[in-house]
């Protein structure tokens, strides 16, 4: 007995919806490249939630290296998404980060659009 090709396109399937397919790269080509990537979509996300968190909180939260942690949080600062400010607790070394209006603003679009794409592919 033959098995089945799964990669076989069905004949009866109906073609895809244009409208769908037009959304849904009007949605990608859309999103801030900025915060799409996995690290950077955590760090503001958490800062969004938070007031200020320290590099270590940071660190912590999102399981990652110091150096993974540096270069995405500079990425976002360099985009005016994030502040760092150094200082010091103690005779400790603290860095804590803060989210800006523009990263707010920069979060709510990116997750509006991600909705969009939801919605588009929902309703198909």
């Amino acid at each position: 007995m033959a098995k089945s090709n799964l990669a076989k396109v069905e004949k009866n399937e109906s073609p895809p919806r244009l409208s769908v397919a037009k959304a849904a790269e009007t949605v990608s080509n859309d999103l801030d490249k900025v915060i799409h990537e996995r690290m950077r979509l955590g760090i503001v996300s958490a800062l969004a939630a938070n007031e200020k968190l320290s590099f270590g909180e940071l660190k912590t939260l999102l399981d990652t290296t110091d150096g993974n942690l540096s270069v995405h949080a500079r990425k976002l600062e360099d985009a005016g998404y994030v502040t760092m400010k150094k200082s010091f607790a103690g005779r400790m070394p603290l860095t804590e980060y803060k989210i800006t209006p523009a990263g707010r603003k920069a979060l709510t679009r990116y997750l509006d659009h991600m909705e969009a794409l939801i919605k588009a592919m929902k309703g198909r």
